[in-house]
């Protein structure tokens, strides 16, 4: 049994039955949040999914990280494919009582991951000309968007920022926003007409709190999605060790 499993009662829901496929490593994540009116979110997301919103608020996240030390259960590190840039774009919804995570966008500066991801999980990846950099404690993010799989109808978005964590890691309790909008075990998305999900598994995230200086942000824009003049919520994580499921499918899409 890998060591994390013996540390479940924080999940909102049990941890699946089939055995888990792949493990990886997130590194110097920073979660960027905004309240949106929930009329602005709906018609962005599959009606088969309902919308988890926070004292009736919904949330979108711009969430940029280093990924490392990808492998396959029992195997050594994937040549070529053990780490990468990536950052997301997220709300969050429920389907059948499960809380988890609808993707608007990801970007990916790995063409491995950006085409395996979309096939096997129906993600909407992108390829992206990515940097990340430490300048003390700071870390300096680039994000190009080049190309989807049809380069002639790739959509501009760009992120260019730099954060920081200003507090000591710590857990969030239950019931509080920041819990909510972390606290999340898996994802939804659409593959070839059928709703899946995907499960995943990690201890509770070690939040810090941080500051951002964001000079570009149209990841969001391209999505339909106008942001708030108001600041963003902001957290960041150092380290989180995860275990990924296969996806499941769960029902043909809704019409």
């Amino acid at each position: 049994m890998h060591p994390l499993l013996r540390h479940t009662d924080h999940r909102p829901f049990p941890l699946p039955r089939a055995p888990w496929i792949s493990r990886q490593n997130w590194h110097d994540l920073l979660f960027a949040h905004w309240e949106i009116p929930s009329e602005r979110i709906r018609p962005l997301v599959p009606r088969d999914l309902e919308l988890d919103l926070f004292d009736g608020k919904a949330y979108v996240a711009v969430a940029p990280f280093t990924i490392a030390g990808i492998r396959a259960r029992m195997s050594p590190p994937l040549v070529g494919l053990s780490g990468f840039l990536e950052l997301n774009v997220r709300t969050y919804v429920r389907h059948q009582g499960l809380p988890g995570v609808y993707f608007f966008s990801l970007d990916a500066a790995s063409l491995p991951a950006v085409w395996g991801a979309r096939a096997a999980y129906g993600l909407p990846y992108s390829f992206a000309s990515m940097s990340a950099s430490p300048s003390g404690e700071w870390t300096e993010y680039t994000c190009k968007r080049k190309s989807t799989f049809n380069p002639k109808n790739a959509v501009p978005a760009e992120f260019k920022g730099r954060y920081r964590p200003v507090s000591g890691p710590r857990p969030r309790q239950k019931n509080t926003l920041e819990n909510f909008l972390v606290e999340r075990y898996c994802l939804y998305a659409v593959r070839r007409g059928k709703l899946v999900r995907a499960h995943i598994h990690h201890l509770p995230w070690p939040l810090q709190d941080a500051e951002a200086e964001i000079e570009i942000n149209t990841m969001m824009s391209t999505s339909g999605i106008e942001l708030p003049q108001s600041k963003p919520l902001l957290h960041f994580s150092r380290f989180l060790e995860v275990l990924i499921w296969w996806p499941e499918i769960i029902g043909k899409l809704g019409k």
